[in-house]
């Protein structure tokens, strides 16, 4: 029960991973201002950094120990450069010294401070500790965990009193499609309505306003930076890039364009048949993981590993279809794409190291789904349908990356969630809900259950699928 924000849902990051990478930054964050909160950042003399579970099996993959680096280092992933994160990071390796954001100076190696257990922590799959030496020579440590989506919390994350608390903010509190479908009811709105007005809760119309523009201005750069960028992915198994390729054949002999905008246009102007559609929803989709493989800056929608689904659909949607209504249909689309997430979330999981790839592509796809559904004129029960239908048919879906990179089968599996969303929209939107047999709420709770009866080797482990199925030296 829990009062989760369209910016909870969709947060602006760094690849390759929301639960690896930007999870473990924040964390960092977090410590150092726990530490100066309680006068003690001034008395560090040494950090270490330990690692559980699959931050530890996926965590190298994932660049986990790049993301504390760059946390402890003071940085931010939603303004970093990201041209800067390789220099920030070699310069720690060569020095063996970390610069903390209060001036400090102290020793660290990362082959030695970091440290990668095997062993899982009982709360979650994707734990971490920090523990620092202070001049008194006492320790002190804090464990925090990384849920998805960016997500972290303490253990005490279930103290009731204070999700009541949060949870009365919301003047429509949810936490089930059936509530959902009450408030639309009940106040004769559309679902991103009921969602707008949770957001005034919390903010002005005028920041929820800018925070979505932002949201989008960030997914549009990350399409086009992936669409117009050539080379080998990063990581040692040589995936070539595909965005760009393809970008090129689709556009034909169209007029040379300067950014992203101009590049809109020139879409609009291209022929659109059943392939080329089926083409650039793919390519949209590749080119922001492509983005996201390369620590590159992305949107987590829930997470980074399945970002490039909703940013997909959304501009099959602008561009593919041609509607160019403007700023209005981008703010529904998210927000209620974010709600979606946010109930899947409240009853299941994002984190793939707790329900496997079901819980990242199949969650996106669903989300991405029913805000496609709002915008081409559904109800809000086919809103809910559409959503369903999406993930009814991504159960079970394994989280199993070659060298734990989030790559191999992760980029491609976007394209697909996207076409999915797409389909499922079509099918709840050419449906009576009253015949639906599988509400929204029970897939919720499918996918719960299916992630709790998945073996760990296919949950973000690479100790089983593809991850295991394919060599390295096969790539």
């Amino acid at each position: 029960m829990e009062c989760i924000s369209v910016f909870d849902m969709l947060k602006i990051g760094v690849g390759p991973s929301s639960s690896h990478t930007l999870g473990p930054w924040r964390a960092a964050e977090r410590w150092l201002e726990l530490l100066k909160q309680e006068n003690l950042l001034d008395e560090v003399q040494r950090v270490s950094v330990h690692m559980y579970g699959s931050l530890s099996l996926t965590g190298k993959g994932h660049a986990t120990d790049y993301a504390v680096m760059l946390g402890l280092s003071g940085t931010d992933p939603e303004q970093i450069p990201v041209e800067s994160i390789s220099t920030i990071v070699a310069d720690i390796q060569k020095s063996k010294c970390l610069y903390l954001p209060n001036g400090s100076v102290i020793t660290f190696d990362p082959e030695v401070d970091i440290v990668f257990h095997n062993e899982f922590l009982p709360f979650h799959a994707n734990g971490l500790t920090f523990e620092a030496t202070l001049a008194s020579g006492v320790k002190t440590s804090q464990t925090y965990y990384s849920i998805g989506g960016g997500f972290v919390v303490v253990e005490e994350r279930d103290n009731k009193k204070k999700q009541a608390a949060a949870f009365a903010a919301f003047p429509f509190p949810i936490t089930k499609g059936v509530e959902l479908l009450a408030h639309c009811t009940a106040e004769g709105k559309s679902i991103s309505e009921i969602v707008a007005a949770n957001e005034s809760a919390l903010r002005s119309e005028a920041e929820v306003d800018l925070g979505l523009k932002r949201i989008w201005d960030t997914m549009l750069e990350c399409m086009y930076i992936g669409c117009h960028t050539e080379g080998k992915l990063p990581g040692g198994l040589d995936v070539a890039r595909r965005a760009f390729n393809l970008n090129k054949r689709l556009l034909r002999d169209q007029k040379p364009y300067q950014n992203a905008e101009e590049w809109l246009i020139t879409i609009r102007r291209t022929e659109v048949k059943f392939r080329e559609i089926l083409q650039w929803v793919s390519t949209f989709a590749l080119a922001v993981n492509e983005v996201n493989a390369s620590l590159g800056r992305v949107v987590t929608a829930p997470t980074n590993g399945s970002a490039g689904v909703i940013p997909a659909v959304l501009m099959y949607y602008l561009v593919i279809e041609n509607h160019a209504g403007g700023f209005d249909e981008i703010k529904r689309f998210l927000l209620v794409a974010g709600e979606i997430g946010s109930i899947f979330k409240k009853g299941a999981t994002i984190s793939a190291a707790m329900g496997g790839c079901q819980a990242e592509i199949g969650v996106s796809s669903a989300m991405a789904a029913g805000a496609l559904t709002e915008l081409s004129g559904g109800t809000p029960e086919q809103v809910l349908m559409a959503a369903e239908i999406a993930m009814e048919h991504h159960l079970g879906l394994t989280c199993d990356p070659i060298g734990g990179l989030v790559q191999i089968p992760c980029i491609e599996r976007n394209s697909m969630g996207a076409i999915k969303a797409i389909s499922a929209c079509e099918l709840a939107l050419g449906s009576d809900p009253k015949d639906a047999k599988v509400p929204l709420d029970k897939v919720v709770s499918t996918m719960w259950e299916t992630a709790k009866d998945m073996s760990s080797k296919y949950k973000e482990t690479s100790e089983g699928g593809l991850a295991v199925g394919v060599f390295l030296s096969d790539c």
